[in-house]
């Protein structure tokens, strides 16, 4: 009994967490686009872009366009994909039209004056919001359900499907401005935010494969497991010039972490042979868990 309600407490306790962190990052990519983008007359990709292109053309609130147009794609998933359907999306829409109803008005005039600045600025903190919210297995709907709902019936990626509606969303913007040059910021906003989001979740999670021969195996070995408290796993290998036997061992660990092992292989053998490579994706104990 209380083995299962301590589990129910910790499950609890870290939907606390993942919502948290989810309203951060919702928080701060609504502000991106209240301080920097829609002062500066730029528009980005996605729902937000549709509503933005629409409030320089109407001055109707993003707020409304942007539910409006996000409940009816996700009648339309739930229809189409299942009842099942993101339940973490659904609270985003709901968070980020809340968002742009409280903050939209509060910037009249744009923070910098330089158009490419505010570009980069809200896309930069607009792509670590995102980050935050993917981060914890949450959406902001918009273009993602889109993307859902064709690959249901084409063999199509949704990455595909959804840089070629950020593309025409942003093309659209000239049909307002009559201007090539906020078109062009549109885009770079797009690159930067694809850039921050992907720089931000394989930042922190980078991860680093370690292969290590040397005659000090089993010191370097323990060092890894016990101080490092990393996993080792020891390989028989063979030198193909010498012709003898040799152990490799293999280790995989956050980039982070690589500073300190070499530092402690040099001390223990300074000839050792390393060789290092970026992993994405790591699984287990220690890592990132498997999401099915």
């Amino acid at each position: 009994m209380f083995t299962q309600l301590f589990t129910t407490q910790k499950k609890l306790m870290l939907t606390i967490q993942d919502y948290g962190i989810m309203t951060l990052g919702l928080f701060l990519f609504t502000m991106a686009w209240n301080l920097f983008v829609l002062p500066a007359e730029i528009a980005g990709g996605g729902i937000s872009g549709v509503g933005a292109i629409i409030f320089y053309a109407t001055k109707i609130p993003i707020s409304i366009t942007y539910f409006v147009i996000n409940i009816f794609l996700v009648l339309i998933a739930i229809k189409i994909l299942g009842a099942n359907f993101g339940v973490k999306t659904i609270y985003s829409i709901i968070v980020v039209s809340a968002f742009f109803a409280i903050f939209q008005d509060m910037v009249k005039e744009p923070l910098v004056d330089d158009m490419f600045l505010s570009s980069v600025l809200g896309g930069m903190m607009s792509g670590i919001g995102l980050g935050l919210v993917f981060s914890r297995g949450g959406s902001t709907g918009g273009t993602d359900i889109i993307a859902m709902i064709i690959n249901k019936y084409r063999n199509v990626s949704p990455g595909r499907v959804i840089m070629l509606c950020d593309v025409v969303i942003i093309a659209s913007v000239y049909f307002v401005f009559q201007s090539a040059e906020k078109l062009v910021y549109g885009y770079v906003m797009m690159w930067v935010v694809s850039y921050s989001l992907d720089s931000f979740l394989s930042g922190a999670n980078r991860s680093a494969q370690m292969f290590i021969i040397s005659k000090e195996y089993e010191k370097i070995a323990e060092y890894i497991n016990t101080e490092a408290i990393r996993g080792v796993t020891l390989l028989q290998g063979s030198g193909w010039y010498t012709k003898q036997e040799t152990k490799v061992i293999m280790s995989v660990v956050r980039k982070k972490e690589t500073g300190a092992i070499f530092r402690k292989i040099k001390q223990i053998d300074p000839d050792a042979f390393i060789s290092m490579g970026s992993v994405m994706g790591v699984y287990g104990q220690g890592f990132d868990k498997l999401k099915l």
